[in-house]
């Protein structure tokens, strides 16, 4: 399956996961809703039932207290009637109400008052009708006065309209709840709506980028048809590049080898010659020299000799200088790096400290701005490539003025930190720019000692770090060097 259609079965496996997600959620909030909506209208039924039941004990409860006060002050037995209805029907009602009252535990000691005091107010209701029957209606009348059964009336109103008003605070709550649901059904039916047509656009989108990826690959199917040839061509010249690249490298160290064996062997020809001199002058058992012999004897002794021996000690040690140096290059990439938070800062004041008095000597002055604070990278690799370029500034400065080197580190994205080195030295020609990073190489007039592998040492160091070194320079204006280093190198580690 090609990169093209992979990516599109991706993406419309996405667009359908997500739309059938959507549909779920619809689903589930509706279902959410509609089982909310059961829990609420129960809720006001049960307590609609319980406020009613309420009102009709305390309705009750007047009625019979008002057929009560009509017989007690006319004698008359119609009102017994209402009256003895109401006693009738109040147990029941007191009965109903402490069953509606049983899914409220906390009202159990009211439900126990309340029938206190409804069993004390209808025998209070009872006494007094039964004495006005027997005659006694002034005494009847005088337990009325006394307010007894007024206060059980307000003490049983007080309890039923707590009930009332807890009722009526529950249906209010319950309302609101269900207010606040259809408000969020609302809020996902629009939601999901949107979130739908988004997902129907994405899928159009899908189609139309896949359309055009289709055509798009045909065209670049043709294009490479047309121009296969040069590109062909275009890959063996890069091919060659590299090529040259690498004949180049090893020239450098076979060239650079090579001339201390050359040395080494020409002189190893000196010795011969020498040698011969000496055997001939040692080896005579007696025979007379000639003076030419002898003194050509004193002169392999005193001078060829020495002079071969010199030169040998010589190329051998300029050899070994050069071979230290590849095999120092070659364990910059063999090394284990080790990532660490490092403090930029810190770091450069450190470095800048310990070239101080270089710099202090010729009134030289070095300024640091870093913007960038900190780095996760290995430590002892930037304290080499900072000293080897602070080195080369002082190595390197302009006779005609007192060395001024900068620093600076700032941000460069997400993911990169540059350090600049900006020095008023001598400065670089600019066919020179890429030159000085290669092994062996030095550019311009040179009166400093030195191999040409410290830059070269500097970008190996840098390109194990995962960054990339470049310099701006102008002749007798001077140089900076711009290191461009990743801010994590344990995520290119993989520590």
């Amino acid at each position: 399956m090609s990169a093209t259609n992979a990516g599109f079965v991706r993406s419309s496996l996405l667009v359908l996961g997500i739309g059938c997600l959507i549909l779920i959620c619809l689903v589930g909030s509706t279902l959410w809703l509609a089982e909310r909506t059961r829990n609420t209208f129960g809720t006001v039924v049960d307590e609609r039932a319980l406020r009613r039941a309420s009102a009709d004990l305390m309705q009750t409860l007047t009625d019979a207290e008002t057929g009560q006060r009509g017989f007690i002050i006319t004698r008359d037995t119609s009102f017994l009637t209402p009256y003895s209805d109401a006693i009738t029907d109040v147990a029941n009602e007191v009965d109903n109400l402490t069953n509606l009252l049983k899914p409220h535990p906390d009202r159990g000691a009211d439900v126990q008052r309340l029938r206190g005091l409804v069993n004390a107010k209808l025998g209070e209701l009872a006494r007094t009708v039964e004495l006005t029957r027997t005659g006694n209606g002034d005494k009847a009348v005088d337990l009325v006065r006394d307010g007894y059964g007024k206060r059980l009336m307000d003490q049983i109103r007080a309890i039923l309209d707590d009930v009332r008003d807890q009722s009526d605070a529950r249906i209010d709550q319950g309302i609101a709840n269900q207010v606040l649901a259809v408000g969020w059904l609302q809020i996902f039916t629009i939601g999901g709506a949107v979130a739908i047509f988004i997902v129907i656009g994405g899928a159009i989108g899908i189609i139309i980028q896949h359309v055009r990826d289709l055509q798009k690959a045909r065209q670049e199917v043709e294009v490479l048809n047309e121009g296969l040839e040069e590109r062909v061509r275009e890959r063996t010249e890069d091919l060659i590049q590299a090529n040259q690249e690498i004949q180049r490298f090893a020239y450098i160290i076979t060239h650079d080898l090579r001339a201390p064996l050359v040395n080494i062997m020409g002189f190893t020809s000196e010795l011969d010659t020498a040698l011969q001199t000496l055997k001939a002058y040692v080896l005579a058992d007696g025979q007379p020299l000639t003076p030419q012999q002898i003194e050509d004897a004193r002169l392999a002794a005193s001078e060829d000799l020495p002079e071969a021996i010199s030169f040998i000690r010589s190329s051998t040690r300029k050899m070994d200088a050069l071979i230290n140096a590849i095999l120092k290059i070659s364990r910059d990439g063999r090394r284990q790096l080790k990532p660490e938070i490092v403090d930029l800062k810190a770091l450069i004041e450190t470095t800048a400290a310990s070239v101080h008095h270089q710099i202090a000597d010729t009134g030289g002055q070095t300024e640091i701005s870093a913007e960038a604070a900190s780095i996760v990278s290995d430590k002892l690799s930037l304290e080499q490539i900072l000293g080897n370029l602070f080195d080369n500034a002082i190595k390197y400065k302009s006779p005609d003025r007192p060395l001024s080197l900068s620093i600076r580190t700032v941000a460069d994205g997400r993911h990169f930190i540059c350090l600049e080195i900006e020095d008023n030295g001598r400065g670089i020609a600019e066919q020179d720019h890429e030159r000085i990073f290669e092994l062996f190489r030095r550019s311009g007039q040179q009166n400093q000692v030195g191999e040409g592998i410290g830059l070269a040492h500097v970008r190996s160091l840098t390109r194990n770090l995962g960054g990339e070194i470049t310099v701006r320079s102008k002749i007798g204006v001077g140089s900076t060097f711009v290191l461009r280093l990743p801010r994590d190198l344990s995520k290119l580690v993989g520590t």
